[in-house]
């Protein structure tokens, strides 16, 4: 009787354990499902065919027209956006026109894009900056409260959008007082 009462157990135990695993496993592929492909969405490639980036002169917004133009968003967290394009405007005419990006903090640089988002691979683009054969140009500041749009641009007219914590968003996330340098939260 008692070994009877075992082998229910012993079975009973293997059955549980395989629903654990199985639910872990189901649980492990709905996670990767939902931070690779469900909250990006992309935009029409019709949607845009100029960018805005600030003068450097007046810090008014201008246009450059663009092609090949891909992006991807989600609503999900303000720094997933990442954009690919190419224009024929050469780098130094960038560099005259435009307001080139200074950050303030040290993890500068572009954050990984999904694999599936090909066009933007963020090591390629952060050794490409470094190397000097990229620059970056700031878009638009506080495209939300604390965030920057910029822009990086090859000299084979190559170019990269993303989005960027600056000191007032840096601040806000940690806790740190805002301080008088920072515009109003919405």
């Amino acid at each position: 009787m008692h070994r009877q009462i075992y082998e229910r157990c012993d079975l009973s135990g293997k059955i549980l354990a395989g629903a654990i695993v199985a639910i872990s496993l189901l649980f492990g592929v709905a996670v990767y499902y939902f931070q690779i492909y469900h909250y990006y969405t992309a935009f029409p490639v019709e949607e845009t065919r100029s960018l805005i980036l600030a003068d450097a002169d007046t810090q008014e917004a201008a246009q450059v027209n663009v092609s090949n133009f891909r992006a991807i968003d989600a609503e999900s967290s303000p720094i997933r956006y990442r954009a690919c394009f190419e224009t024929d405007v050469d780098l130094a005419a960038f560099t005259d026109k435009f307001m080139e990006y200074t950050p303030e903090q040290a993890e500068f640089g572009p954050r990984n894009a999904p694999g599936w988002f090909d066009c933007f691979d963020a090591a390629k683009i952060g050794s490409l900056i470094e190397a000097g054969d990229a620059k970056v140009f700031l878009s638009r500041r506080n495209i939300q409260f604390g965030i920057d749009r910029v822009v990086a641009v090859t000299t084979s007219g190559d170019g990269y959008i993303w989005h960027e914590l600056n000191s007032c968003g840096k601040k806000a996330y940690d806790g740190t007082p805002l301080g008088k340098d920072c515009p109003e939260r919405r």
